[in-house]
């Protein structure tokens, strides 16, 4: 497929135009990442977002590889000779990989199959004989073929063999393969059976025992679920396909209207052709395209609940007490300043078995009174409801407005193991380096939950089951978008945060901490340009997103590139301002009153780009963040017991999967919304309704001591009623 006409696919398959396409590949392999691309070329690509421009490169890359692909069959199959311009056509005119391997399949060479060793017996005469439906007898042909040397020893083993090279024909037959793989896809169901019942000890994959559903209707977590408990070993899970619909298609397609003896024989071979070669391998090629999109599916909400987690609004200017709860080992505790540096650490002993309540309450209130402590972090792990309730019973003997919430811990663990949390801390236990982790995430989540492999985070669903690769890949993608949104303070930065800035590697990341320490802080984007191993290209891609905060030039703090510093500076003098008053609410008004359509044909500036300097000299520290929810404090604990039907609570949501949101609504277990009571209405995807770290009002529906569930609904009493 030419360029050109590739660049129309993409366009018609993402709604855009080919000329966005075009730009987009042009800038791609000039070097630019999807952050700048995105935020600094939008005239060039009419204002396409990040996920639109991964779209592009990745179907682009799909593409490439297709077009590899059909190069190399083609080669094969006209390297032996059996290239016909027909056969070409249909290869060049294929979509997808899948169209492309069916093609190419009869001139695949195969390992030695029972078709091969057949025809190593001569017997392929005897099939093509069989297959032109002669009106002699079939035992009469295979006579001729009889050979004790070659093992032909009788009529049956020469009709035999002349069947499995028959069977292997019509398997290699790419329009009966397609014809098989729609019947099936229409009408074939997945089914599931137990297996090894004893070891469900939970009942984990009950529902499963015995069950079936359309391959067209079932969702993709129940195939992740039946493919988890095939892979434990309790299940035993296939495709159960329209069996004798497939072999009247075959059949209607091979024998002929008119009677032959050979018919018989034929029809043995189409029999065993579906059932030994095409069934087994459709089924494969179903299940890998179900447990394909099912992942996709998986990767998608994790990586919408990693972006909304890690924008979720950091409370600044706070000192916060981290708590990381625990029975036997006690509560440890971090006091963190409001810029993240930490204080003190300490370990509290409230819970069994060796519970020190009095002795616990009095070293927290002696840390409260000590430290202007306005906020306490309580990691939601092991021991988090109980260590709830002792600082809600602490808190009424404060004199003063300190509040509390519940911090996701997930990830914190594998972060105060790591390396990087060992240079960070040296001498700090594990535990102690947890308390100061889910201190910082609620003071700034973005800056540490970039030091935790994001797949640790917690945030998905069957996230263990799916390609690690392509999950790796996605959330990374998450969190570079992300990092970049917000931008970063090169001051205070860690080389974690600063490895996801666009263009930056781990290398040139540490390198600019390094220079930081020793020459110490920067006060110019022009002094990042003698930072090792960063060139040109690499300062042009991140720049944007470096903010110096007091910078010797008022542009050097915000998202204005270098690139447009002279327009930025134009526009100021066009509006009578100077640019130590960006950001002021007399630059606002005035810049609100200019014409950039005008000034965009007078200068030959695009004007989305003179819309973006307008906004980014208005608001010149804008933090996308701030548009998100804030942590919901808390000051009172809720008890399970205490929960009654119809009870209206506050909550905040703690994961998103396909079947609805759990929301935290303060007791020891998360409540479920299931998607049908989101909202009135159809809903398609949780997704549409409420995202991670959102603060929903519930109501409880039915609360389940035993199996400590909880049911929740987000519908209104009246629209529950109706």
């Amino acid at each position: 497929m030419e360029a050109k006409e590739m660049q129309k696919k993409i366009a018609k398959d993402l709604n855009v135009r080919p000329q966005q396409v075009d730009q987009v590949i042009k800038l791609l392999e000039d070097g630019n990442t999807v952050p700048f691309i995105a935020r600094y070329r939008k005239e060039a690509t009419g204002s396409l977002d990040e996920v639109q421009i991964k779209e592009i490169s990745d179907r682009f890359d799909y593409m490439q590889n297709l077009n590899n692909r059909k190069d190399e069959v083609l080669r094969i199959i006209e390297e032996q000779g059996k290239l016909t311009v027909d056969l070409k056509n249909e290869i060049l005119a294929a979509e997808i990989l899948q169209r492309v391997e069916d093609l190419y399949r009869p001139y695949k060479q195969k390992r030695r199959t029972k078709a091969t060793i057949a025809k190593e017996k001569g017997l392929l005469p005897l099939a093509e004989k069989l297959i032109k439906f002669l009106s002699d007898s079939p035992e009469d042909y295979a006579k001729d073929f009889l050979n004790e040397e070659l093992g032909v020893t009788t009529v049956e083993d020469a009709l035999s063999g002349a069947k499995d090279i028959l069977a292997e024909q019509f398997a290699d037959d790419a329009s009966i393969r397609d014809e098989i793989r729609n019947l099936t896809w229409k009408a074939g169901k997945v089914v599931s059976t137990v297996k090894d019942e004893e070891s469900d000890e939970k009942k984990v994959y009950e529902m499963y025992y015995l069950y079936e559903e359309p391959l067209q209707k079932i969702v993709p977590h129940r195939i992740l679920a039946l493919n988890r408990g095939e892979k434990d070993g309790i299940l035993r899970v296939g495709i159960d396909a329209p069996v004798d619909r497939i072999m009247t298609v075959m059949q209607n397609r091979i024998l002929p209207r008119s009677s032959s003896p050979s018919k018989t024989v034929v029809a043995e071979a189409i029999e065993d052709s579906y059932k030994r070669l095409i069934q087994p391998s459709i089924e494969r090629e179903m299940r890998n395209e179900l447990t394909e999109k099912a992942e996709a599916q998986a990767i998608h909400i994790f990586a919408e609940n990693l972006k909304n987690l890690l924008l979720q609004p950091p409370l600044k200017g706070k000192m916060v007490l981290g708590v990381d709860p625990a029975f036997r080992t006690g509560c440890k505790l971090a006091v963190v300043d409001e810029t993240g540096r930490l204080h003190e650490v300490d370990a509290i002993y409230p819970h069994p078995p060796k519970p020190d309540k009095e002795g616990s309450k009095k070293r927290v209130l002696e840390v409260l009174a000590k430290y202007p402590v306005s906020i306490i972090a309580i990691g939601n792990g092991t021991a988090s409801r109980e260590t709830e309730q002792f600082i809600a019973e602490c808190l009424k003997e404060v004199d003063r407005e300190v509040s509390y919430v519940i911090v996701n811990e997930a990830g914190a663990s594998v972060y105060s193991a790591s390396e990087l949390a060992r240079e960070e801390f040296p001498k700090l236990q594990v535990e102690q380096r947890s308390a100061v982790s889910i201190a910082r995430r609620l003071q700034d989540p973005l800056a540490e939950l970039v030091k935790i492999e994001p797949k640790a985070v917690g945030v998905g669903q069957y996230q263990h089951d799916v390609s690690q690769k392509k999950l790796s890949e996605s959330l990374k993608f998450i969190v570079e978008s992300a990092v970049n949104s917000v931008g970063v303070n090169v001051n205070t930065a860690s080389s974690s945060l600063l490895q996801y800035v666009s263009g930056l590697s781990k290398t040139v990341a540490e390198n600019i901490v390094n220079t930081r320490n020793d020459l110490g802080r920067f006060t110019s984007r022009k002094q990042l340009k003698k930072i090792p191993r960063l060139g040109a290209k690499t300062y042009e891609q991140a720049i944007g997103f470096l903010r110096i905060q007091e910078a010797e030039h008022p542009f050097d703090a915000t998202d204005i590139h270098p690139e447009s510093y002279e327009v930025a500076e134009r526009l100021l003098k066009e509006a009578g301002l100077d640019k130590n008053s960006i950001g002021k609410v007399e630059a606002q008004e005035s810049l609100d009153k200019m014409n950039l359509k005008e000034l965009s044909t007078a200068w030959e500036v695009g004007e989305v780009t003179l819309q973006d300097l307008v906004n980014s000299l208005k608001k010149p520290t804008r933090d996308p963040r701030d548009a998100f929810p804030q942590p919901l404090l808390k000051k009172e604990v809720l008890q399970m017991e205490d929960l009654e039907a119809g009870m209206e609570l506050q909550g905040t949501v703690r994961n998103v999967v396909d079947f609805g949101a759990f929301v935290d609504i303060g007791v020891k277990q998360d409540g479920l919304v299931h998607i049908s009571k989101l909202k009135r209405g159809f809903v398609k995807h949780p997704l549409d309704v409420v995202s991670l770290g959102d603060i929903v009002t519930v109501w409880v529906e039915k609360v389940d001591q035993s199996k400590g569930r909880i049911s929740l609904t987000m519908l209104p009493p009246a629209e529950q009623e109706s």
